[in-house]
């Protein structure tokens, strides 16, 4: 297998210009973009329910979602000095192969593109095609709606990382703007405020209150999820080792303040009760500020937050799969490069058209629920990953970065704490999900040692 190791000076700019290779085109703004995009999804409209169904307070709600928001940024610190240690194509396949091993970078890819990806965008492009149906009234199938705009995006993202780039700041945007809207009416059509910071907890003190705020933490990092995903772009992003941790930093403290504040709102208009008895906070916080009227304007914030999130997936994850096939370990088609857009053409397709598949089958519920012990058990182990680079870089005797992590290794051992609680909790409650999830990572690893004994086959010919 060609496993390059890469060394903490090495230029990291392969591959890329006018050669024929990846080019890098994406500046400071872009890179936030797409830290934001992979985000800011449709659950934020919808799922914080979930956290005022678990605790019963207003403060007790919108500290989980500060909480969750202080893990996130620690998780963007962490992959910001990772993307200044190793800026490469592939983001956190790259860092996995090279502080672990070859074999564990490959089995993220396997699962990214069999399940995480590819049945989470399934999943965002059906929420789209709903609402969008909802503003339209076309008499169209959902999941043909949602196939169109994955196949639409998926030709759009094979035009060039900054047509991509651009859909996807656009849409993302457009999200940020709803939210403001949904904001702004709230303080000028809203009645009086339902939060009140009395009392405090809704019950004593005790492990049983620590478990429950534990379990509405679960959905709050859910919605956090999706920063690490700008790392893939490493490849394309001009001067990496600075632009990409400041992107990182900078999207997930916007998320935070987006993330925090229309929790607020929600809570102000609703109040604890109300929120937890609506499945749809945000339809229901407009219909009762704006009316029915309000309802349609929601559901077109919706409609743009989901297709950005979609162009961000699809903009991003791609470059994984282009990194495995450079590296001998999967099919050598997909490594192709247009040599006038600079993308991998074949790497887009191939997700593009897996999405579509899961999309119009109907199985996105069911993918949707194993990816989650995978997600965050790789989240944990790519943490790791900082632990083995930070050492080796003090045996080299490598300088000091410009971006590293405040507070480690202690805040980097939180991290992994916390992500690896989400999966010993999911498999405690749903193991049946979790272990067909882990079924299928330990599936890649045939296909790994398949790919690996192919390829050096090859180079020895």
């Amino acid at each position: 297998m060609k496993h390059r190791s890469m060394t903490m000076t090495e230029n990291p700019s392969e591959k890329t210009g006018p050669g024929g290779g990846l080019a890098r085109q994406l500046g400071l703004f872009g890179t936030t973009m797409a830290v934001m995009g992979g985000i800011i999804g449709a659950g934020i409209f919808i799922n914080p329910y979930i956290v005022a169904d678990k605790v019963h307070t207003s403060t007790l709600i919108l500290s989980a979602w500060v909480a969750g928001g202080l893990i996130a940024l620690l998780g963007g610190f962490i992959y910001a000095e990772l993307a200044a240690r190793l800026p490469v194509v592939g983001g956190q396949y790259a860092y996995l192969r090279e502080a672990l091993h070859p074999a564990v970078a490959f089995l993220y890819g396997w699962v990214l593109l069999l399940v995480i990806q590819t049945g989470g965008m399934a999943a965002v492009a059906v929420t789209f095609a709903r609402y969008f149906l909802e503003l339209t009234r076309w008499p169209v199938s959902a999941s043909l709606i949602a196939a169109s705009a994955l196949a639409l995006l998926t030709v759009i993202n094979c035009l060039g990382v900054r047509a991509g780039s651009r859909v996807q700041s656009a849409m993302t945007l457009a999200a940020i703007a709803a939210i403001g809207m949904l904001e702004l009416f709230s303080f000028l059509r809203g009645g009086p405020s339902q939060i009140s910071w009395r009392p405090v907890l809704d019950q004593p003190m005790s492990m049983g209150l620590v478990f429950t705020f534990g379990a509405a933490m679960t959905p709050v990092l859910f919605a956090y999820g999706g920063w690490q995903t700008s790392s893939f772009l490493a490849g394309e992003v001009r001067d990496p080792r600075r632009t990409l941790p400041r992107g990182l930093v900078l999207g997930v403290l916007g998320v935070i303040a987006v993330y925090t504040s229309v929790n607020f709102v929600y809570v102000r208009v609703l109040g604890p009760a109300g929120l937890a008895a609506t499945m749809t906070p945000a339809s229901t916080v407009m219909r009762v500020l704006l009316g029915p009227g309000g309802g349609s304007l929601i559901a077109a914030g919706i409609a743009f937050s989901a297709f950005g999130f979609l162009g961000q997936s699809m903009l991003t994850a791609p470059r994984v799969y282009f990194a495995m096939a450079e590296d001998g370990i999967f099919f050598r088609s997909v490594a192709w490069i247009d040599p006038r857009t600079h993308v991998p053409v074949i790497a887009i397709l191939l997700q593009g058209l897996w999405a579509i598949v899961i999309a119009l089958t109907g199985t996105y519920a069911q993918v949707v629920n194993y990816v989650v012990a995978m997600d965050c058990m790789f989240f944990g182990l790519t943490a790791v990953c900082l632990l083995v680079l930070r050492r080796r870089a003090v045996a080299q005797g490598s300088a000091a970065i410009e971006f590293p992590v405040p507070g480690h290794p202690w805040t980097t051992l939180l991290f992994i704490a916390a992500e690896w609680m989400v999966v010993a909790s999911t498999f405690a409650h749903d193991p049946k999900r979790s272990l067909i999830g882990l079924a299928i990572a330990i599936a890649g690893l045939p296909a790994y040692y398949l790919w690996r004994a192919r390829n050096k086959g090859e180079t020895a010919t």
